[in-house]
């Protein structure tokens, strides 16, 4: 695959570069750049884990790009996820290589490392304090949206530390590109500043757009902002914003039934972000809506963008829209389910995480 390709391939599921020049002269400097993504294994898997994450790093191995799969147990200790039990903590991380594996992610073409495989040393830790002296404490502070917690909120101590490991991670990893979601943004940005400082190698920043809760999202809110969006984003501790791998389809049916969306609203609307980033593969996909032949019968889409523009025109009812939803979710899904239910280790870690008190 050519370099144009390979920008175009993740053009195709980011919603921001930084930037698209340091990504074009790392691939034609560096045939297998390395990237990783970074999980705190802290719960049941919801679809924006086992289904839109995968997907990038199927997309980002098929442009040549080797790929670390990161479970950052040490950093799910230090949000008190799990209750802070370390143990817990990891039987959580290996339910998640479960669910990789479910998903479609072949294991034996990523590396899968942990916090502590890192963290074992003085070198980790002199890279550490060469990053927290670069880093003004206001800067940390802001960062700690990257954990999920608004700034100004309450904080341990400890807490404290996890906006500067997450960047002395990049450097220690030797990474290329951070695949991320934009709730990740402040992190990065503080690793390519880091490295600008020391000479350090400068990692590209490549984020993609958050999934939606079911809840949806009022107009105004800002997606890019990480404390706006907090409170809209799909999120593994609150049940009443998820939909999980393991939803039996009657469930996924309930939920998808019980979803905001309005007729002809877009912005905010969880249901149209479902379609954009977990059931089309790329914005020109031909999208089929069922509908009753009373209704005026199938409509064919050439488009996402169609889509949205007969969303908004009231050419499609939001029950029909939630109708495809459920489907091209339940195809996803299905498979998932599947998995976990044939595969005696796997189904033994997801009752044992099933189990777990969710702690925020």
């Amino acid at each position: 695959m050519d370099t144009e390709s390979k920008i175009a391939l993740i053009k195709g599921f980011a919603e921001e570069i930084v930037t698209e020049q340091d990504l074009r002269q790392l691939f034609e400097t560096n045939d297998r750049p390395i990237a990783y993504d970074g999980f705190e294994p802290s719960g049941i898997a919801p679809i924006h884990f086992g289904l839109l994450r995968a997907r990038n790093v199927n997309k980002m191995l098929k442009a040549g790009i080797r790929m670390k799969l990161f479970l950052a147990d040490y950093f799910a200790f230090l949000n008190n996820k799990l209750g802070g039990d370390l143990d817990s903590i990891r039987s959580a991380g290996m339910y998640f290589i479960e669910v990789w594996k479910a998903a479609g992610i072949d294991t034996s073409k990523v590396e899968v490392l942990w916090s502590k495989d890192l963290m074992d040393g003085i070198d980790y830790w002199d890279t550490a304090f060469r990053v927290a002296k670069a880093i003004t404490l206001d800067r940390v502070k802001r960062a700690i949206t990257i954990m999920g917690r608004k700034e100004g909120e309450k904080l341990s101590s400890a807490m404290l530390f996890y906006p500067v490991m997450q960047v002395t991670d990049v450097f220690r990893m030797d990474i290329d590109i951070c695949q991320m979601g934009m709730e990740q943004r402040r992190a990065n940005m503080l690793a390519r500043e880091v490295a600008d400082k020391y000479k350090w190698k400068k990692p590209v920043a490549v984020h993609h757009p958050l999934v939606l809760g079911l809840q949806g999202m009022p107009e105004g809110a800002d997606t890019k902002d990480p404390d706006a969006f907090m409170d809209y984003k799909m999120s593994k501790s609150n049940p009443k914003s998820a939909i999980y791998v393991h939803d039996t389809y009657d469930e996924l049916k309930k939920k998808i039934n019980g979803a905001y969306c309005p007729e002809r609203v877009v912005y905010g609307n969880p249901m149209l972000n479902y379609v954009k980033l977990l059931i089309v593969d790329g914005p020109d996909d031909p999208i089929s809506i069922e509908r009753p032949q009373k209704f005026g019968g199938n409509i064919e889409l050439s488009s996402y963008a169609e889509l949205e523009r007969a969303y908004s025109d009231g050419k499609i009812h939001p029950a029909d829209l939630k109708s495809f939803v459920t489907e091209g979710l339940e195809r996803q899904i299905a498979p998932i389910r599947k998995y976990f239910d044939t595969n005696r280790k796997a189904n033994e870690l997801y009752q044992l995480v099933k189990g777990f008190s969710i702690t925020r």
